[in-house]
């Protein structure tokens, strides 16, 4: 018998799950109360790269000059074309999954689901009809949403979120960016080269406080962002906020409560993401989630409720929220799905690059040193300045490093980080080398072509070999 398999939420991990499997031979239905693409495609990744797009294009027409490129008139930015190449790019992109789940065989419903009980699904769509639709199998990839403060709720206009963020009408004069995290960094890279005046504060010590990157990352961020004008303030909370018709006036304190108001256009609040688990029905088949909405699921990505499994940002900060881990989470998933419980494989996580599209870029796979000193593990660093590089200096962009982590006895490479030029794409050969155990001296004896920026990665394992040597 064909197994019937219904995935709640189109997202990158919904439709991956979808035509996945299909193409496994299940029948497979995905419904969808938005649009095909979710946050990643709508209100996330792709919008915001287009936004950095520009604004990049716009800082490099501005140091042509360095070039000995001569250009007449200073360069603007047109937000109304920029906005409309963001709707033609989401537009194809969308098309484009809609072709694919068509192609394949993948029935999409257009409506709000919600579980009614083991085996039901009630859909309702926006005509005002309701559908019921059976399931042997049900995979939850509802995805997030923003999270606001609660003395700064969103209103669009004055405070706002990362939705609002992407698709300016006009640029503040002034921004201020709540929550120094991966989000609220990218967008200050972003508004700062567009041409606003931003400050970015964080709670915590340091910007980007995440585990999986050193705290050295974080330092030459706040160096390189100081130099672009941007005003990072770690260690400062906001402690009061008066909205006006023009303006917000805010209030800041900072770890030794000295107290400081600053007035501003806008106020981006950037602190995190909840999770659309509300009003889906999980408790009526037993789903378990923890106290804010996030749904637990074991190593295979199963729920607590038969054949109910979950994947993508539902899980919550305790997995992965990344739109590619959502992806890989969909193919773990139907293949658990498909397969006795016996057969099931766990989801690895263990070579996951993150990319983080800040000016500099910051990407990093593995362990950081931090998370390395943590284990009983012997270990050791190679770190190689971007300076070093011809290519860097070629391109006029000589800020960052790269860092691999590895075992001092066997040189086998457990992490690596890159802030730099171009590290969200050069990441991936550190994630192959992570993935498949490589050790430094293999990336050492690989040939790098020169003059290019990958030389980074073999001059980093060169030097990381010739400390085992040495050793």
């Amino acid at each position: 018998m064909t197994l019937r398999i219904v995935v709640l939420g189109a997202g990158p991990g919904g439709y991956a799950a979808a035509l996945f499997a299909a193409r496994r031979g299940a029948r497979v239905t995905l419904v969808e109360r938005e649009a095909v693409g979710g946050t990643c495609l709508h209100w996330g990744c792709i919008p915001s790269k287009i936004l950095k797009t520009a604004a990049d294009r716009l800082e490099a027409v501005k140091k042509a000059s360095e070039f000995g490129v001569r250009l007449s008139g200073e360069p603007t930015l047109d937000l109304v074309a920029v906005r409309s190449r963001q709707q033609r790019i989401i537009d194809i992109q969308t098309r484009g999954i809609q072709a694919l789940l068509k192609a394949t065989g993948v029935r999409l419903v257009c409506g709000t689901g919600r579980v009614q009980g083991p085996g039901r699904l009630a859909v309702e769509t926006g005509d005002g009809n309701r559908e019921i639709i059976g399931w042997d199998r049900l995979i939850l990839a509802t995805g997030s949403r923003p999270t606001a403060l609660a003395d700064l709720p969103f209103d669009g206009e004055r405070i706002i979120s990362s939705n609002e963020a992407l698709f300016p009408a006009a640029l503040p004069r002034r921004l201020l960016i709540v929550g120094g995290g991966v989000i609220g960094c990218e967008l200050a890279s972003i508004y700062s080269a567009m041409g606003s005046r931003v400050t970015v504060v964080e709670a915590l010590d340091r910007l980007l406080p995440l585990p999986s990157l050193d705290g050295e990352v974080s330092t030459l961020l706040l160096r390189e962002m100081k130099k672009r004008g941007i005003d990072g303030r770690p260690a400062t909370r906001v402690t009061g906020a008066h909205r006006k018709e023009t303006n917000v006036t805010v209030t800041l304190t900072d770890s030794l409560d000295n107290n400081v108001k600053i007035e501003v256009d806008k106020v981006l609040v950037c602190i995190g993401r909840r999770p659309n688990s509300q009003d889906l029905g999980l408790d009526t088949v037993g789903v378990a989630a923890d106290a804010g909405g996030w749904v637990a699921v074991d190593q295979h990505l199963c729920t607590s409720a038969p054949g109910i499994l979950a994947i993508g940002d539902l899980l919550g900060p305790r997995h992965v929220m990344l739109a590619h881990v959502a992806s890989a989470e969909a193919v773990v998933a139907v293949e658990n799905a498909l397969t006795e419980k016996g057969s099931h494989r766990p989801m690895d996580y263990r070579a996951v690059p993150s990319a983080i599209f800040t000016s500099p870029e910051v990407a990093a796979v593995g362990m950081s040193e931090a998370e390395a000193l943590a284990t009983d593990l012997e270990t050791a660093t190679s770190t190689v300045l971007f300076r070093t590089l011809g290519k860097a200096h070629v391109m006029g962009d000589i800020a960052g490093q790269a860092k691999m982590v590895f075992e001092a006895a066997s040189g086998k490479i457990l992490g690596v980080q890159l802030i730099g030029p171009h590290a969200t794409e050069l990441v991936a050969e550190a994630t192959l080398a992570v993935r498949q155990g490589c050790r430094v001296n293999d990336l050492a004896a690989t040939i790098h072509a020169h003059p290019t920026l990958a030389e980074i990665m073999g001059e980093t394992a060169i030097k990381a070999a010739d400390s085992t040597r040495q050793g």
